[in-house]
């Protein structure tokens, strides 16, 4: 675990290694393909976000940046704050920060269950597609809420559930190659965590948020331009088959060419997703 992590709490000590380890290198190197992979969800979530001049902003989960500079773009120069718990991921987002101008984003390698904000700081919380690997995701909101002034709202992007991604769907069960791999149970971090509107209403809820609304959107998951910049992509996520020997990795391998060029469109490489645009507010506090 990166030294760069001030506290994390000892339930998010494996997504901490993960995402500050291989896997977050993985992401962080192909910053430009993830980023691409999501784009078309990236107007939906800004239009729910609704950013306004002089807003600050904290953007959970953040990546390799990509929503802590749009945000700055919107809000002209107020703060942004972008936390993430991947080192390799923050580099690539300072670096390309920095390569725009952007003065008014900094970002923090810091886990946003226990980090201590600044209370009742940002007027707008927002998190593409990095809410869901929270532990205990009330306590998180808890913490994100106590950040956000009274009246702030709080802006998530999180997928449907696995059923209607195909993106993940597919490519997962070729890499395993028809290994059975760990399936993800209801109450734990991972992709899948907040795809139940209930799940949403009641975490978001007990967290001290008003009710939450929540917007279903299915957008294509453009996994690549062409069908080898595609299998270049997906065919990194080496953990999910390094097991394999070299005769079941080829094998695994060839597939997986297969599925991404029937994948293949006029378009790019585009697989079916789904997900909600969760959107809630802090109450006023009371006079």
């Amino acid at each position: 675990m990166s030294a760069g992590i001030v506290h994390v709490d000892p339930a998010n000590a494996e997504q901490a290694r993960a995402w500050d380890g291989d896997e977050g290198a993985y992401w962080a190197e192909h910053a430009e393909s993830f980023d691409r992979a999501l784009h078309a969800y990236q107007r939906p979530f800004l239009d729910a976000a609704a950013l306004q001049r002089g807003e600050r902003v904290l953007d959970i989960g953040c990546g390799n940046g990509v929503t802590s500079r749009a945000a700055a773009r919107l809000t002209v120069g107020s703060p942004v704050l972008g936390v993430d718990l991947s080192g390799p991921m923050l580099r690539v987002a300072r670096r390309e920060t920095e390569r725009e101008g952007l003065d008014s984003v900094r970002y923090e390698q810091a886990d946003a269950q226990t980090h201590p904000f600044p209370e009742a700081f940002f007027d707008v919380a927002i998190s593409r597609a990095g809410s869901m690997f929270f532990a205990d995701p009330v306590a998180a909101f808890r913490n994100i809420a106590r950040a956000l002034r009274p009246g702030g709202r709080l802006v998530l992007l999180v997928w449907q559930d696995l059923a209607r991604n195909e993106w993940f769907r597919s490519v997962s069960a070729l890499l395993a190659a028809g290994r059975e791999l760990p399936t993800q149970q209801p109450d734990e971090p991972g992709p899948f965590s907040m795809a139940d509107p209930d799940v949403v209403r009641q975490r978001l809820t007990a967290a001290g948020f008003g009710a939450p609304q929540l917007t279903g959107l299915e957008r294509p998951m453009r996994l690549g331009r062409n069908a080898e910049e595609a299998y270049r992509f997906v065919s990194g996520m080496v953990w999910l088959f390094e097991d394999l020997d070299p005769a079941g990795r080829a094998r695994v391998l060839d597939a997986l060419r297969a599925d991404i060029e029937a994948h293949l469109t006029e378009e790019g490489v585009l697989y079916g997703s789904a997900a909600w645009i969760v959107t809630a507010v802090r109450p006023s506090t009371p006079p």
